[in-house]
């Protein structure tokens, strides 16, 4: 190949007729949400961008020339040495969080929240309704059909059926949330329960806002979003109360298996009673 020709490369030409293909689709099918010239816009948008990059490659491609730069490979600093890291011999890496809540901690936390959430519904229903059983019938709809079609009578009513399939979700949805509680609270040292009565009762709200029609159609219809969003507040107070009062344990992420489980491994004690790396 002669000199010449060495001294430039071809590469396809930058276009944009990509980006404009990609926002005809995009305006094409958020039209449908929003408005039929929306929609429209975005097609002619589209049929622009298809016929622009097709000719960009039909009937030739096209290129440009990128003049190429010699290049030694040498690596030059204006320093006369280079600073080294010093690593310990055999240290170990960090893990945070270094202190954990056990599993029990989050259990008892979630356990003592449902209660105090329990009594501010159950506290809602005598208020507003002037029954007891108005918020359990209701709770009950998220996975008993029959609670959907009880008229306004019937939900105040007591119900075996609804009251048994309520106290099983509150109590296992409590106990996942409270040793979700358990795990994220150590990562957040400052004001634990600023954040567990807090801002996580208000973010689970809202993102519980656009869903609650799917998962509960007729808590949905009925609900009180001030008391429910209170009702949250107060299982995350306490949930954060509970946990934060019991003692923590060391992280034990970089501990080998057999000692986290209790095992006596040859090899993984150290003469001292150290754990090895």
């Amino acid at each position: 190949m002669a000199r010449e020709e060495m001294a430039s490369i071809e590469v396809p030409a930058p276009t944009a007729w990509p980006l404009v293909l990609a926002a005809g689709c995009t305006l094409a099918f958020a039209g449908l949400l929003m408005n039929i010239s929306v929609t429209a816009l975005g097609i002619v948008l589209a049929v622009a961008g298809c016929v622009g990059w097709l000719r960009e490659v039909v009937p030739g491609e096209h290129e440009e020339a990128i003049a190429l730069v010699a290049d030694d490979g040498a690596v030059h600093t204006e320093r006369r040495i280079v600073d080294r890291l010093a690593i310990a011999p055999q240290q170990v890496r960090a893990w945070l969080p270094l202190h954990t809540y056990p599993v029990s901690a989050g259990v008892k936390g979630g356990l003592a929240g449902s209660v105090a959430m329990a009594i501010l519904a159950c506290g809602y229903g005598l208020l507003k309704v002037g029954s007891l059983w108005y918020p359990i019938n209701l709770l009950a709809a998220v996975v008993y059909a029959q609670s959907v079609r009880l008229g306004p009578a019937e939900l105040m009513a007591f119900r075996l059926d609804s009251f048994a399939i309520s106290v099983g979700v509150h109590a296992l949805v409590s106990t996942l949330v409270g040793l979700l509680y358990g795990a994220m609270l150590p990562m957040f040292p400052r004001r634990p329960i600023v954040l567990g009565g807090l801002v996580v009762p208000v973010l689970w709200s809202g993102m519980l806002y656009p869903l609650l029609s799917l998962l509960n159609p007729l808590l949905a219809s009925r609900i009180d979003w001030f008391w429910f969003i209170a009702s949250q507040m107060a299982f995350g107070i306490v949930a954060g109360a509970v946990v934060v009062r019991q003692s923590p344990i060391p992280t034990l992420e970089n501990v080998s298996l057999a000692l986290r489980a209790g095992i006596e491994a040859p090899g993984t004690i150290s003469p001292g009673g150290g754990i090895r790396s």
